[in-house]
């Protein structure tokens, strides 16, 4: 009986003890629960913050309108044409085909060196003239309208494919705005027409390294010292197409601004089709036969800007198109029936790279859209020409001088460059805009009813020559 009152006590003592220890354990357990709790919101926290300081929001973008006496009338085109003295009829007739269904106007805007006649003999000094012209009047400008200091810009980048002056561009820009020692820079140069999404897509990605940063992107192309003076036909064309231009936009992660941003960047995607020698090589500079430096384009370029379009947009539609819209899609594809995807699903705007008319058409086919969803494309080709990475900001800029941006409308800019790539990206508008920007004095013109030039009736007598008695000059005995 002894045995078993003592095996009861020492039963309830060790019971006892335990709640007793559980107890005393009870605040330690509370304060380890506090603190992982605590933990776990700091990590969110953390995440949410970095989710949010990296957006992506364009505060402005100016555009660059060269003087009117840097203006390439058709008259002084034909006489541009007739300098070169390596050309004769059949390129003569190769060139004024061309530039007849190019869809350039009267407007566009060429170098001072070859509004002078220099095109022959350029110099360094020509292309930094080009861009300094360029870079004081939208930098100006841009810091002007933004409140923003040059001393407040935390990265720089400049993309020229054709001009890699030493110092580099970036320096010169900072040298005139006396920026911040510290400021990061980026000088690309080789990139093409796609250029300026590339440049985003740097400022993008430093971003989310750096809280409540502003960056510059300075998008232009030099036309001034790469004039080709030969006449290969797949070189000669570019002389067609290009002209000057250029574009300074400013951007920011800093949420204190979002009601001051024109747009907010949702995805951006990038294709590089450089591993094919096809692709590598259909859009080169290069030397031709007779030693001349110009800007070769491949007959195969059409394809193979079709196949990195079409791996591009099959990376970006899961990011921006409606569930609905790509469920749809792959039920037709399932079933083996045609299907095309309705892009005005999750796209309202479309702003495409104007690098000619043949490339506009082959995109509007392609993408099934309407004449008014390329519009901005044709008439920016018919006013400004084709100026290369700036192209995209002025076919932007028409959409906003037309008052069509409005808010939550999403703006799909695509582009394509030598290499081979193809890069697009999608912006949402933060809020109306209506900033008649670099088409103020003349969008009320627009759209024109037809973008035919005045090349035919001028030099339509071209045709009639023949080679034998060819000078480069009307007859005399021939009305135009």
């Amino acid at each position: 009986m002894c045995a078993r009152v003592y095996i009861y006590r020492c039963t309830g003592c060790t019971y006892n003890s335990t709640i007793l220890t559980e107890k005393r354990m009870e605040p330690l357990m509370i304060t380890l629960s506090f603190l992982s709790l605590l933990f776990f919101l700091c990590i969110l926290y953390e995440i949410a913050s970095q989710t949010r300081d990296r957006c992506c929001y364009l505060l402005h973008y100016e555009c660059h309108k060269p003087s009117n006496d840097r203006k390439i009338s058709t008259k002084f085109c034909g006489e541009i044409i007739m300098r070169n003295k390596n050309l004769g009829l059949q390129e003569h007739q190769f060139l004024l085909r061309a530039i007849v269904n190019s869809g350039i106007g009267e407007d566009t805007y060429g170098p001072r060196n070859i509004i002078e006649g220099r095109e022959n003999s350029s110099i360094l000094r020509d292309g930094i003239l080009e861009m300094d012209e360029f870079f004081i009047q939208t930098l100006d400008q841009l810091f002007q309208k933004t409140s923003v200091s040059p001393q407040d810009i935390d990265v720089l980048v400049v993309n020229v494919a054709l001009l890699a002056p030493i110092p580099s561009l970036t320096s010169r820009i900072i040298n005139r705005y006396k920026m911040r020692h510290d400021i990061k820079t980026f000088n690309l140069t080789g990139m093409g027409c796609s250029a300026s999404l590339i440049s985003i897509n740097l400022v993008e990605n430093f971003f989310k390294s750096k809280k409540n940063a502003f960056a510059v992107v300075v998008t232009s192309e030099s036309i001034a010292p790469n004039w080709y003076s030969g006449k290969d036909k797949s070189m000669i064309l570019t002389n067609c197409l290009f002209r000057s231009g250029g574009c300074s936009i400013l951007l920011t992660n800093n949420r204190a601004f979002k009601d001051r941003a024109k747009m907010r960047l949702n995805c951006l995607v990038r294709t590089h089709l450089g591993a094919s020698d096809e692709a590598h090589t259909c859009c080169m500079q290069k030397e031709d036969d007779q030693g001349t430096l110009g800007f070769f384009l491949g007959k195969n370029l059409p394809k193979v800007a079709t196949r990195a379009f079409a791996k591009n947009i099959a990376k970006l539609a899961p990011k921006v198109m409606p569930l609905t819209e790509l469920i749809r899609y792959a039920a037709l594809k399932f079933l083996k029936r045609a299907a095309i995807l309705n892009l005005k699903a999750g796209i309202d705007h479309f702003c495409l790279h104007p690098g000619g008319t043949a490339v506009i058409e082959e995109i509007r086919k392609g993408l099934g859209l309407t004449e008014n969803d390329v519009e901005p494309s044709r008439m920016t080709l018919h006013r400004f020409g084709n100026t290369s990475a700036s192209s995209l900001w002025y076919v932007l800029g028409y959409m906003e001088a037309k008052k069509r941006l409005r808010k939550r409308d999403k703006v799909w800019m695509i582009s394509f460059g030598s290499g081979f790539k193809c890069n697009s990206c999608v912006w949402e508008v933060v809020r109306d805009l209506a900033d008649g920007n670099v088409w103020e004095e003349t969008i009320a013109g627009y759209p024109l009813k037809t973008t035919a030039n005045p090349y035919m009736q001028q030099y339509g007598w071209i045709y009639q020559e023949k080679s034998e008695s060819y000078t480069g000059e009307e007859p005399k005995n021939r009305s135009v």
